[in-house]
């Protein structure tokens, strides 16, 4: 995983059950999906991008970052959703030196995903006693490049793909995007939050990735045993179309998902497919 001066890594959070009583008919629970966080560095500074989410999370993160060659000097955080950057304090406490940053409209959707009505609601009911207490913001970040050792990295906006103002980041030296949660890699797609109209910005967001022509594409939530390869894209891009075609043809809750898990029966954590069939369904 090298080009030039950088190199990249990769920590995967395991998948973990939630609260949600809302059950698929074939499951026991509802879980969370694998989740990813990505340093780059030149071996004597590093950027991690998106810190995670629970106490549990954050410890297992630290504790790897505390392998890596260099410290933690700057973070980017991809998108609003809690579950990408609640952790943020704990990196901050432990690399005081370092700052962390998000597009100015990401940053807003940061303040309203930790506002107390929100924390109550959603992400403290889903993960009891799992969420830190202080959760800190990132800074707007000021233009469209960061840097790691004097190479530029770029996070491209991409509109609505699983929720709102989402991003990924561009690395041109290692032809890699670190992709939040525009691609899915072998894990069910959360479409709870996208309606036609959302996932028709959504595949458009995939092609702007396409476009940049990446050699090596991290997803935000991807199958620990699967690889990180370009093609994750398509297989993005078909599973949208395959439940546009499948909220067309089928007419109920349950009919859309097994219409899904017959098409995509070796993703995981099929509670996020459920989800998405609730909400198109009711």
């Amino acid at each position: 995983m090298t080009s030039s001066a950088l190199t990249y890594a990769v920590h995967i959070a395991d998948g973990m059950p939630t609260t949600n009583s809302d059950v698929p008919p074939d499951q026991s629970e509802r879980s969370w999906s694998p989740t990813s966080s990505v340093l780059i560095s030149n071996g004597g500074e590093a950027l991690l991008v998106d810190p995670l989410f629970t106490i549990a999370q954050s410890e297992g993160l630290l504790h790897w970052l505390s392998e890596r060659e260099a410290p933690v000097t700057s973070v980017y955080v991809t998108h609003g959703h809690g579950d990408h950057w609640f952790g943020l304090g704990a990196v901050l406490q432990q690399y005081p030196g370092a700052r962390a940053f998000a597009l100015p409209e990401v940053v807003e959707d940061m303040a309203y995903q930790s506002s107390p009505e929100v924390l109550k609601a959603v992400w403290r009911a889903w993960f009891p006693e799992q969420i830190p207490e202080q959760l800190v913001l990132a800074e707007p970040l000021e233009g469209d490049v960061l840097t790691v050792g004097g190479a530029e990295v770029r996070p491209v906006r991409l509109g609505h793909t699983d929720s709102d103002n989402t991003t990924c980041l561009h690395v041109p030296d290692l032809g890699l995007i670190v992709a939040g949660d525009v691609i899915y890699n072998n894990v069910h797609l959360m479409l709870a939050a996208s309606d036609a109209d959302g996932r028709a910005e959504w595949l458009r967001a995939l092609d702007t990735v396409e476009a940049l022509a990446p050699t090596a594409i991290v997803a935000g939530h991807k199958d620990p045993a699967a690889g990180d390869e370009p093609r994750h894209i398509e297989e993005t891009r078909r599973y949208i179309l395959d439940f546009n075609s499948g909220v067309r043809r089928t007419g109920s809750t349950l009919e859309l998902y097994e219409y899904m898990l017959e098409r995509h029966p070796s993703r995981i954590n099929p509670g996020a497919l459920w989800g998405s069939c609730r909400a198109a369904k009711g």
